[in-house]
């Protein structure tokens, strides 16, 4: 009878999709409620490669529903790309997949306007993923937006060719960028067909009476808490709230239905794009844990910045979430180093501090490490957590000391069973 949630507390891309799929046979119905195609969730079953950008990542286990909540916001070009991925692979979802209402709809304008506002920021830029999530949010706040409920109202047409030309009178205001419109829109009507195979629902009401019939709700974050366009690294972050606090709002729940709050942490740091990163690493080791990690982004393709843990940055984000368990991903990335650092304080305005200023990118932070030796051995073909090298373990029960948060598994490798519970 509650809701346990799933958030990254990071800068994004700690294996959140990997980890809802693995504990979503423990529940009725997965749920993603904020965020759009600006994330990517990868889920690896076998020798096969998902990545999900809109989809929920419990759709893999067939008797699950999934529900695409009102604080996402939806390209239906990117979700009728998934939805045919999942075709291609036999997977059924079709009555499995529902769509709120209330959802706002990316439009090929809004990426047009991602694209030119971006180009003429220069070095400025944030690093945006050119997505059209920061327009989608601006005209759903702006109350301009179309919701997928719109879709099925007699003048769609015209409230989408009334939004379409405001959006072409504000890019009057940008130098010229290469977007081929007719060809998006012409995808994006094809897509909204595809749409329609699919039940739309007033998702508050649906994801309450599933609460109240005892069943149990895993609502899925995308991006990272230091995303969070309130507590983020503003204004590098994204255009919504990615910490609970977001659920409530991107759900429609009260805050007394959740019960757990699970977030997921990578053993090192990584971020994609512009922004602060206190512990980022500039030389062979960052390059290291960068190609042991793979860490390519799964929605832009861009190398991933890479640094040593966090904890100053984690304790933020425990705080804010009320994290009551953290799961670590890709501790097999470390399986190769002989000293593992860990960055326990800060060392800002001449004293040491485990809290982050107000603006953390006008600050000259130097991080305050701890170091920890290396375990030197593969962790990939174990299958319990007992059997970790003790360094290893060490190296867990350090981070559950700093953190002052249970952990309660550690991920092993990017394949559905590569964890091992506390």
């Amino acid at each position: 009878m509650a809701v346990d949630i799933i958030l990254g507390l990071q800068w994004g891309d700690e294996g959140k999709g990997k980890i809802v799929d693995y504990l979503a046979d423990r529940y009725d119905l997965v749920c993603r409620f904020q965020g759009g195609p600006n994330a990517g969730h990868t889920i690896k079953i076998k020798d096969k490669k998902f990545v999900l950008h809109t989809i929920p990542s419990g759709i893999f286990r067939e008797h699950i529903t999934n529900v695409i909540g009102n604080g996402v916001v939806l390209d239906p070009i990117t979700l009728s790309k998934e939805m045919h991925i999942l075709d291609q692979s036999g997977i059924g979802y079709k009555n499995r997949l529902l769509i709120s209402n209330k959802a706002h709809l990316i439009l090929p304008t809004h990426r047009y306007l991602d694209a030119a506002t971006e180009a003429s920021k220069g070095q400025s830029r944030i690093g945006s993923t050119l997505k059209g999530i920061g327009p989608t949010y601006m005209d759903k706040t702006g109350r301009n937006g179309l919701r997928i409920g719109d879709l099925l109202t007699p003048d769609f047409a015209q409230k989408y060719r009334n939004i379409k030309e405001k959006h072409l009178n504000l890019l009057r205001l940008y130098p010229e960028t290469d977007f081929n419109l007719e060809e998006q829109e012409n995808q994006f009507f094809e897509s909204i067909e595809q749409l329609r195979q699919l039940k739309f629902i007033n998702s508050e009401y649906y994801i309450n009476s599933v609460i109240a019939d005892g069943k149990q709700v895993l609502a899925e974050g995308a991006q990272g808490s230091m995303l969070d366009i309130d507590f983020g690294t503003y204004p590098f972050v994204t255009s919504s709230n990615t910490t609970s606090a977001g659920v409530c709002s991107g759900l429609g729940i009260a805050p007394n239905k959740i019960r757990e709050v699970i977030g997921i942490a990578k053993a090192y740091c990584t971020r994609v794009g512009s922004g602060p990163f206190p512990t980022e690493l500039h030389d062979e080791t960052g390059d290291k844990l960068r190609t042991l990690g793979n860490e390519v982004g799964a929605t832009t393709g861009r190398p991933r910045r890479c640094g040593w843990l966090d904890v100053p940055q984690l304790l933020y984000t425990i705080m804010l979430n009320g994290v009551t368990q953290i799961i670590i991903t890709k501790m097999d990335v470390l399986d190769t180093f002989d000293t593992i650092q860990v960055a326990h304080a800060y060392h800002y305005d001449q004293s040491e501090s485990i809290e982050l200023p107000f603006d953390i990118i006008g600050k000259n932070i130097n991080p305050v490490y701890k170091s920890f030796d290396g375990w030197n051995e593969n962790l990939s073909d174990l299958t319990e957590y007992n059997a970790l090298p003790d360094k290893a373990r060490a190296y867990v029960s350090a981070l559950e000391g700093l953190l002052n948060t249970r952990i309660s598994m550690v991920s092993t490798g990017p394949e559905r069973d590569k964890l091992l519970a506390k």
